[in-house]
């Protein structure tokens, strides 16, 4: 699995992810701070990191900044997007469970290294809903997605 990786500084949990993730056997593709050659801003990194997913050249994406919440909006700005920012596992099994998300978005502040281990065990672990109810959420999205 590809999964696209932007934060906006080198601090934290941010060089920790992508070794996570390669640990784990996963492709990534990095933007923002983690590639040497782009703008690191977290608008636009985590953009970037977004439209890889909405565009199939990753399957999710993992975005952070200081707070993880400038990550998260720029992230759902990108049509098709799903971003949650997650604190905790309950939260990021939620995101996948209930919301179908595509994105997770990380604080760098608060995200500690057994934090982190947690919150994608918890990512990677669980599937979407297929319960309708569920399913009628995602969708509703998308048509307000293409209303805008």
């Amino acid at each position: 699995m590809r999964i696209s990786v932007a934060a906006d500084e080198r601090v934290g949990v941010a060089r920790e992810l992508i070794e996570e993730l390669h640990r784990r056997g996963l492709e990534t593709l990095a933007h923002g701070a983690l590639s040497e050659v782009e703008r690191d801003d977290w608008a636009w990194a985590s953009a970037a990191a977004a439209r890889d997913v909405a565009e199939g050249r990753a399957e999710q994406g993992i975005v952070c900044c200081w707070t993880g919440t400038g990550a998260s909006i720029a992230a759902n700005k990108v049509a098709g997007i799903r971003a949650a920012l997650c604190g905790d596992a309950a939260t990021a099994a939620g995101a996948r469970k209930w919301n179908d998300a595509n994105v997770l978005a990380l604080s760098l502040r608060t995200t500690s290294s057994a934090l982190l281990t947690e919150i994608l065990d918890a990512w990677f672990m669980t599937e979407p809903s297929a319960d309708s109810d569920d399913r009628a959420n995602i969708a509703h999205l998308s048509k307000l997605e293409r209303a805008r």
